[in-house]
């Protein structure tokens, strides 16, 4: 799994007349509270489902623990990140669609009242159901048809996965009140994420930055105390934890693509002190700068 580069993911879709793209997570020997889903964003909306172990997605700066059988529903414009919650391996895949697919349906008036107003954002299905659920029947195994079929590609796969994605979406619009939908999708918003969006952009592009607490709130806006508890709600770290993860994770690029110094690529990063950066480096990636630079 690859660290972006910048908080806008320009997620590859398969093609214009059928943009969905399956991404199989595979976390192996995770430790608990390791980032197993980098911050980010994208103007399409994902399924993601679980398929082992167990994590902590946080969207747009709600928590939202998810185990086996469980699925996420992201939805486009939002910003999420994951989390392990313990030891050992975690398995996730993810469905990831843009709304266009559905553009040949909308002349069709039931799609229109029914599934469009989700697609279109008006509306928002719950962020997390269980397909193990009574309420739930056979919605796992809709999404794990469309799994197989974006994993081994037989012939007219993409007429299947289009079929089963927009019954998918069917009966989840069947089974939610659309009021009481409308009411959720407004309380979630995150007011301050466009902000929140630009000032992470810049700590992920800016590395070397000396910025503190005070200086990035002012940047949206907020007071230091206000500030510092939404960018934990909304990064599920603290704003120091994750300027210095931003950097740790440079760092590894750096130690791994490059033949620069350790004391130079721990100044490149915004860490001078190289004894700080390698109690850093140990504490998040599990070794040193010298041993993973050898490995």
């Amino acid at each position: 799994m690859t660290y972006p580069r910048d908080l806008w993911e320009d997620t590859a879709l398969e093609n214009t007349a059928y943009p969905f793209q399956l991404f199989q997570n595979r976390c192996l020997a995770a430790r608990a509270g390791h980032c197993i889903l980098y911050l980010h964003w994208h103007e399409h909306f994902e399924l993601l489902v679980m398929k082992r172990g167990s994590a902590v997605f946080h969207i747009d700066s709600r928590p939202y623990a998810a185990a086996e059988g469980d699925v996420l529903i992201i939805p486009g414009g939002s910003l999420h990140v994951g989390y392990s919650l313990a030891e050992g391996d975690v398995h996730y895949d993810c469905i990831v669609v843009n709304a266009s697919l559905f553009n040949d349906w909308l002349h069709d008036p039931i799609h229109i009242q029914y599934v469009a107003p989700y697609l279109e954002g008006r509306l928002r299905f719950p962020v997390k159901i269980s397909c193990y659920e009574e309420g739930h029947p056979g919605h796992l195994a809709h999404l794990e048809e469309i799994i197989r079929e974006l994993s081994s590609k037989p012939p007219a796969y993409q007429l299947t996965v289009k079929s089963r994605l927009h019954l998918f979406l069917t009966l989840l619009a069947r089974e939610n009140n659309p009021s009481m939908l409308e009411a959720e999708a407004h309380n979630a918003y995150f007011p301050n994420r466009e902000r929140f969006k630009q000032l992470i952009r810049h700590i992920e592009s800016n590395f070397s930055d000396k910025m503190t607490i005070e200086q990035a709130a002012r940047q949206v806006s907020l007071n230091p105390y206000y500030f510092c508890k939404l960018f934990k709600r909304l990064t599920g770290r603290t704003f120091v934890e994750y300027v210095n993860i931003c950097r740790v994770k440079e760092a590894r690029r750096l130690l791994t693509e490059t033949n620069e110094s350790v004391t130079e690529i721990a100044s490149r990063v915004g860490l001078d002190n190289p004894n700080y950066f390698t109690k850093l480096y140990k504490k998040y990636m599990g070794t040193t700068p010298t041993r993973e630079r050898k490995s």
